[in-house]
């Protein structure tokens, strides 16, 4: 079975990325075509880039690249739950971005934004000269949340109809093409 990387995208403090997150793995278990690797950008704890060599080289000297590269290499589909910032994305995601190159090489992406009116569209819009860049290749569907804290009760996101049935699209999008992509991924 393919694995799935969720990623959230933001480390602030009473973030609402991981309650979504959380929603959003619920529906990949449900949806049962990945085995899942949930990543929480705040208990990664990458600190700010610090490797001496380039990413492509893939020449790691600390032992938390090393760990994060295998994660992502082991990935073979990947969903950023992701902010939108002053109209862009997290620094947090940009940096765990930053720190690999091969690893994320046509690996298929897709996007679970969230934010005010904008629904965290600016915030991927600016994400995708960097996927593009790293070789990944986007995925059609995208769930775009607008005033998403609206949707938390108890501390737990609760999706309305219409966005649960994208994110199902998106899973299956994600399942066909991990499937398509695997033979040109840059596995070490």
């Amino acid at each position: 079975m393919p694995s799935l990387m969720i990623v959230v995208g933001s480390v602030r403090p009473g973030r609402i990325g991981l309650p979504i997150a959380r929603w959003v793995e619920q529906l990949a278990v449900e949806h049962g075509g990945f085995d899942i690797d949930f990543v929480d950008l705040a208990e990664l704890d990458l600190p700010f880039m610090d490797e001496p060599n380039h990413p492509r080289l893939r020449q790691y000297t600390h032992q938390h690249t090393i760990d994060w590269s295998a994660r992502v290499d082991a990935a073979d589909a990947v969903i950023f739950v992701t902010p939108e910032y002053n109209h862009s994305f997290s620094p947090a995601l940009k940096n765990a971005l930053d720190y690999l190159s091969q690893e994320w090489w046509r690996k298929p992406v897709g996007f679970v934004s969230y934010g005010g009116v904008s629904a965290g569209t600016r915030g991927v819009t600016a994400l995708e000269p960097v996927i593009m860049v790293l070789g990944m290749v986007r995925a059609g569907a995208a769930v775009e949340l607008p005033f998403a804290a609206r949707q938390l009760t108890g501390g737990e996101f609760v999706a309305e109809q219409k966005e649960t049935a994208i994110l199902g699209h998106l899973l299956t999008e994600l399942e066909a093409l991990s499937d398509a992509l695997k033979p040109l991924y840059n596995r070490a």
